[in-house]
C-alpha cells in the first residue's frame, strides 16, 4: 500500500519559515507558480490549487480510478476531498497576515455521481463572510465537462498565530522537481477490485462486507488508496480504521480535513451497505462533518464508528464518530443516502 512507503513532498513552512509573513493570497499563488514544494497530499491524490484571488479559490483533483468504490463509482467523500480545499482556501485569501485558519464544519449536498470519465473534479470556493474570528464560504464542485456534482458550505475559525513569523525572503526561487522511481500513488494502476454487478445481485451488502473484513475479497480501490480497513461490521453498523499518515498533510503541515471527511463518508457508506439486500444500490444525498480537534499525523490508527440510525424503505440516515489512537474524538458526522432496491449500480459510460 502506498501509505506504507516513505512520504513524498515536504512542508513549505519548514523550507521557507518566512512564508507566514506573506499575505495569504500570495502564499497560494506561490504554490500555483511552483515556488513552494508540493506537500504529501498532492503527491498522494493530485490535489492542487489552480487559481487564487481575494475571496475565491479554485482547486482540482484528477478523477483517478483509484478513487472508485466497490461499486465502481466515486463516493461523495471524494467530492468532499476537493471541496474542503476550495472552501478553506477562499476564506484564507481574506484573512490578515499571521492568522491561522481551522476548519470547523463542512456540509455537502450531492447532485450527480462522479466517475473516472469525469476526468477531473474542480471545486470553486467563494467567501460568504469573513469576520475577525470566523469565516463562511461556499463551493461548487463540477467535473471537466461542466456537470455540477455537488454544492458545499463551510465555517472556519480564525486565530492569530502563537508566534511572530520571521521576515519573508525577497524572492521565492522555483522549486526543482524531485524524481521518483515510481509514479505518485494516484497515477498508479489500480490496487483493489470493483465487485461485478453479478455479485451485488446474488449477495447482500452485509455478506460482502464480511467477505472484505475476512480478506476473502480484494479491497476496493479507494480503500487501498486511503489505507482503509474494516475493523468490525454487523447489520447497520461498521467500524473502519485509517492511519493518521503524513501522506494526508497539507503544505502547512496540518492533517487535511478533506481526508477526515472522506474517511467519515467511507464509514457511513460501509454501514449503509450492511443494510442492503441483493440487487440494491444507493447514492449519498448529503454529508455534514464537524471537526472537533486537530489530528496529529503520528501514523497511528484513526477509528470511524458508523451506525445507520434510521433505515426507511428509500432513505437511510447515519452517524459516525471518529477517534484518534488515544481515544480522543476528532470529528463527528451525519449523512443520508437514497436506497434504490432492484436498481443496479450505474456503470461508467467510459468503461462500456
Amino acid at each position: 500500500m502506498s501509505l506504507d512507503e516513505p512520504v513524498r513532498g515536504s512542508f513549505a513552512y519548514l523550507e521557507q519559515p518566512g512564508l507566514f509573513s506573506v499575505p495569504p493570497v500570495e502564499q497560494l499563488r506561490l504554490f500555483i507558480e511552483g515556488r513552494l514544494p508540493a506537500p504529501p497530499l498532492t503527491h498522494l491524490s493530485g490535489l492542487v490549487v489552480e487559481e487564487a484571488s481575494e475571496g475565491t479559490t479554485t482547486w482540482s483533483i484528477p478523477a483517478s480510478p483509484r478513487w472508485r468504490t466497490a461499486a465502481g463509482v466515486f463516493a461523495g467523500g471524494m467530492l468532499s476531498f476537493v471541496a474542503d480545499a476550495a472552501l478553506a482556501g477562499a476564506v484564507f485569501t481574506k484573512v490578515p497576515t499571521g492568522t491561522m485558519l481551522l476548519s470547523s464544519d463542512l456540509s455537502m449536498n450531492f447532485l450527480a455521481p462522479a466517475r473516472p470519465s469525469s476526468e477531473k473534479l474542480i471545486a470553486r470556493g467563494t467567501i460568504i463572510d469573513v469576520g475577525r474570528r470566523q469565516g463562511l464560504s461556499e463551493a461548487r464542485v463540477e467535473d471537466a465537462h461542466g456537470t455540477l456534482l455537488a454544492h458545499a458550505t463551510s465555517r472556519c475559525v480564525l486565530q492569530p498565530m502563537p508566534f511572530d513569523p520571521p521576515p519573508a525572503p525577497k524572492a521565492f526561487a522555483p522549486v526543482e522537481p524531485t524524481g521518483f522511481d515510481t509514479p505518485d500513488p494516484y497515477l498508479r494502476p489500480d490496487e483493489g477490485e470493483v465487485i461485478p454487478q453479478e455479485e451485488w445481485d446474488e449477495l447482500s451488502g452485509l455478506d460482502l462486507v464480511h467477505l472484505w473484513a475476512k480478506g476473502d475479497r480484494p479491497k476496493p480501490p479507494n480503500c487501498s488508496l486511503l489505507g482503509l480497513r474494516f475493523v468490525e461490521a454487523s447489520e447497520g453498523h461498521a467500524t473502519l480504521a485509517m492511519p493518521a499518515s503524513l501522506w494526508f498533510c497539507t503544505g502547512f503541515g496540518t492533517f487535511y480535513g478533506g481526508a477526515l471527511t472522506a474517511f467519515a463518508d467511507a464509514a457511513i457508506n460501509a454501514a449503509v451497505t450492511t443494510t442492503l439486500p441483493p440487487r440494491t444500490s444507493f447514492g449519498t444525498l448529503d454529508l455534514k462533518v464537524n471537526f472537533l480537534r486537530p489530528v496529529t499525523p503520528d501514523a497511528r490508527d484513526l477509528t470511524a464508528d458508523a451506525t445507520v440510525e434510521q433505515r426507511g424503505r428509500t432513505v437511510a440516515v447515519s452517524t459516525v464518530r471518529i477517534d484518534d489512537a488515544d481515544g480522543k474524538r476528532v470529528a463527528m458526522a451525519s449523512g443520508s443516502a437514497l436506497i434504490s432496491e432492484g436498481r443496479p449500480w450505474a456503470p461508467d459510460p467510459a468503461s462500456s
